[in-house]
């Protein structure tokens, strides 16, 4: 242990790690995807707080928007003032609020083993999770939530195992009240109160004297979580605000309903780490012995706990397991500093070299498919083929000789190498497969944001056809109903820019109006695959593929757009 230890033992140095891994992880190649339909309506809040002040009865499109509290849209407006229709900018902030979740689950676990270097592993790992990613590259406030819950669990727990000073609690009152102003109960439920059970059944101690200190900590976190719920409850909004709230809870049991066992695909969240994820989980049960077994005990009870209550409600996402990689992180990381430590057994060798060398296997096929998938095809070039190849062929050279090496099995190198990995993932190869994805061609709604032609008009669409709030966010503006069937209505809001599905030519025939067409938008911004080259005789087969691939292309995304006028 003394020579991990000493290996990197200095705080500064740790944090230093953390960033530059995080930087990779979060904020690098972070713009290529477009926005999709949850980050277009969280961000057309954001967009119309700054267009219309009303920062604190935010609305979409023009209508009152109760449903999630403001704190991540009050930080989303902040961010397009400062640097208007960015992006990836507002996927900065996330990054952001990700960078600080994992340097809280640092401090938290070098706090609970009192060991910075199994700090240091737990966050790491945390940070080259899949769906941590995804979390801090998109503008989620999944993130912000999690992230403020898991600093409040760090200085309570601060205050109930040192000393117990009022600012610990007081902190920790704060950033869980912080946490409910970004997203309401999801954090308490989700993180907070599976630590919780964790902590009383593990430790119990430590809320002996402290009443009131802990009774000044709910006071904090009521008035900070709930002063907003508060005002728009009293506000001359107060009936529309409880539909909102029971709209909300319904939704809890009727929409997105999965079975209750649809979240025992858990261990693919962890990307990288799933095979590690799942032998840490059974080797606390095969070894009686590991390192820091209070603690790791701990991390199993509460990753169960998490994994229970987020089962129990009948609406499931797979980006509401997030909380779950928090555990997850620790359970890893107490599993790896065993093997860092103590690798006695020939079971443990061959567990360990089996978990690393799927990856190995996997990282030595990459180069050839994108031999066959970019290179060929020439979309990337031959500079570019070569040193991502290069990078990837590195990597599995270090990890085999990290497992097979004179020295033996070097755990901490095959933590390095994982690490690379995925630094390298969204560094070097993010680019080209997401290529595969999304439709580079595509002509987005956005281009009328430039037209200086149509300034100053106002925008409507068919009140009998599906508005995207994708198409909002994009213009940046609201997009008001329109009647068809009412010529006078059409006749009193001419001039205007009209959106329809349908043909516009068709759908105003009979109206006295001129039409000036400006253009046809896709906003699709996935491809549309076709698989036309393969033989006729798969003909069926194939049509099932093709719909499969094209699930997520919606025609509502495919819009006309012209400029209506009054004849005279």
């Amino acid at each position: 242990m003394k020579a991990t230890t000493r290996y990197i033992s200095n705080s500064y140095f740790h944090f230093g790690i953390i960033s530059i891994v995080c930087f990779f992880t979060f904020f690098v190649n972070n713009q290529l995807i477009p926005a999709d339909l949850m980050e277009s309506r969280n961000l057309t809040a954001a967009q119309e707080m700054v267009q219309y002040g009303n920062y604190l009865l935010p609305t979409r499109n023009g209508e009152l928007s109760f449903e999630k509290p403001p704190l991540p849209t009050w930080i989303a407006a902040g961010m397009e003032i400062v640097s208007p229709g960015n992006l990836g900018v507002q996927r900065y902030a996330s990054g952001l609020a990700a960078t600080l979740l994992i340097v809280f689950l640092y401090l938290f676990v070098s706090h609970l083993t009192g060991n910075r270097y199994v700090g240091l592993l737990a966050s790491l790992i945390a940070a080259t999770t899949f769906n941590m990613i995804m979390g801090g590259r998109t503008a989620s406030w999944d993130i912000y939530t999690h992230s403020l819950m898991l600093g409040a669990i760090y200085f309570l727990f601060i205050a109930l195992r040192e000393k117990a000073q009022w600012r610990y609690f007081l902190f920790a009152g704060l950033f869980a009240g912080l946490s409910f102003l970004s997203k309401g109960p999801v954090s308490l439920n989700a993180v907070f109160l599976p630590f919780l059970i964790s902590y009383l059944i593990v430790y119990r101690k430590g809320f002996e004297g402290k009443k009131w200190k802990i009774v000044g900590m709910t006071l904090v976190f009521v008035l900070v979580g709930c002063w907003w719920h508060g005002f728009i409850n009293v506000s001359q909004h107060g009936d529309f605000a409880l539909k909102v709230m029971q709209k909300e809870s319904a939704s809890w049991f009727i929409r997105n309903v999965r079975q209750w066992y649809y979240y025992w695909q858990f261990p693919v969240e962890a990307g990288i780490w799933t095979f590690f994820w799942i032998v840490a989980i059974g080797y606390f049960f095969v070894n009686k012995n590991t390192a820091y077994r209070k603690e790791y005990k701990f991390s199993l009870i509460w990753f169960l706990a998490t994994l229970i209550l987020l089962s129990i409600f009948p609406e499931k996402k797979t980006r509401w397991l997030m909380p779950l990689l928090i555990p997850c992180a620790m359970m890893i990381g107490f599993y790896l500093i065993q093997m860092i430590t103590d690798m006695k057994t020939k079971g443990e060798r061959i567990v360990f070299r089996t978990c690393t060398m799927i990856i190995v296997v996997a990282l030595t096929v990459v180069p050839f498919i994108l031999y066959v998938v970019f290179f060929i095809e020439k979309q990337v070039s031959l500079f570019f083929f070569l040193f991502a190849s290069a990078c990837c062929w590195g990597i599995c050279v270090y990890l085999t000789l990290a497992l097979y090496g004179k020295k033996g099995i070097r755990p901490v190198n095959v933590v390095i190498g994982f690490v690379l990995t995925m630094m390298m993932t969204t560094g070097v190869y993010m680019k080209p497969v997401v290529s595969i994805f999304v439709n580079e061609d595509r002509h987005s709604i956005r281009l009328l944001r430039n037209n200086k032609e149509i300034e100053g008009l106002p925008f409507f669409y068919n009140e009998s056809e599906e508005l995207r709030l994708e198409l909002i966010f994009e213009l940046n503006r609201r997009i008001i109903k329109l009647d068809l069937s009412d010529d006078e209505a059409i006749a009193k809001a001419a001039p205007f820019v009209f959106i329809s599905g349908e043909s516009i030519e068709k759908v105003m025939a009979d109206k006295n109006v001129s039409i000036d067409f400006i253009d046809t938008f896709d906003n699709n911004w996935r491809q549309k695959i076709n698989f036309d080259f393969i033989n006729n005789k798969w003909t069926k087969k194939i049509s099932f593929l093709e719909k499969k691939a094209n699930k997520h292309y919606n025609p509502n995304l495919v819009r006309e757009v012209a400029v209506i006028r009054a004849k005279e």
